[in-house]
């Protein structure tokens, strides 16, 4: 085992940390409104009474665009998370399918899927990382056979205090970061080199957003909305729902 210390873990951050702000900003200004139309319930901002078009929008891309950057940032995140345990015990990337990091510790094989937050799948999601695991087990257990195989979901936010889920571990927050480098802090120790030039990068962010939301309302107001102002549902939901012609 070795020592990370907090200047290495800076200077993985700092700069990645950019990419994650280059690539949100990039998933922004790339977007056009009937891709994100087409992946939206219609019925719900119905259902909800959303009769202005610069809220519908509004509310549309926030919730495309917090889905999008949740993806992102998880990268990140798996990113770092292999970046200390390389560091700290030899871990590396997994080449078998549904794994992302392996290290051994204490004569003990680990194999881990990483996850941003404990509330990440449903049922066949769990059942098919339990299907990986049972796959990288039986690869490994062919290649070392003195070693025991242990299967790990790690979860780099949240919590939850029965970890042991039969067919494998489920570490989350403090516990994942203190199993994969050794250190009880780690959890908090990363989170201000997080903010590394954020507000510089929000604000460029927030510029861009506002010409999105403006474009993106004239747009809707242009193909969704009646002369009056008001709203063509029916419009809206053959375009999000109705069957294609070509079909």
């Amino acid at each position: 085992m070795t020592q990370i210390t907090k200047n290495e873990i800076v200077e993985f951050i700092e700069p990645n940390i950019q990419q994650f702000h280059k690539r949100r900003l990039d998933k922004l200004t790339a977007l056009k409104l009937k891709e994100i139309l087409s992946r939206k319930n219609p019925y719900l901002f119905r259902a909800k009474n959303q009769n202005t078009a610069q809220d519908l929008v509004k509310t549309i891309l926030d919730a495309h665009l917090s889905s999008q950057e949740e993806g992102i940032f998880g990268s990140f995140l798996e990113e770092l998370a292999i970046f200390i345990c390389e560091k700290v015990y030899g871990g590396r990337k997994s080449s078998s399918g549904g794994i992302d990091l392996e290290f051994s510790k204490n004569s003990i094989n680990y194999i881990i899927s990483i996850k941003s937050g404990p509330n990440w799948g449903n049922s066949r999601q769990i059942e098919k990382m339990k299907d990986d695991f049972k796959r990288a087990k039986r690869i490994l257990g062919t290649n070392v056979t003195s070693q025991k195989v242990i299967a790990i979901n790690g979860c780099c936010y949240g919590k939850d205090d029965n970890p042991d889920k039969g067919d494998y571990l489920k570490l989350c927050g403090q516990r994942f970061w203190e199993f994969i480098s050794g250190n009880e802090n780690l959890y908090t120790d990363i989170i201000e080199p997080l903010g590394y030039r954020a507000k510089e990068k929000n604000e460029n962010f927030s510029e861009e957003y506002a010409k999105v939301i403006n474009k993106f309302t004239h747009e809707f107001a242009s193909e969704y909305c009646g002369k009056d102002g008001s709203i063509l549902w029916k419009k809206l939901v053959k375009f999000n729902s109705g069957k294609s012609s070509t079909t």
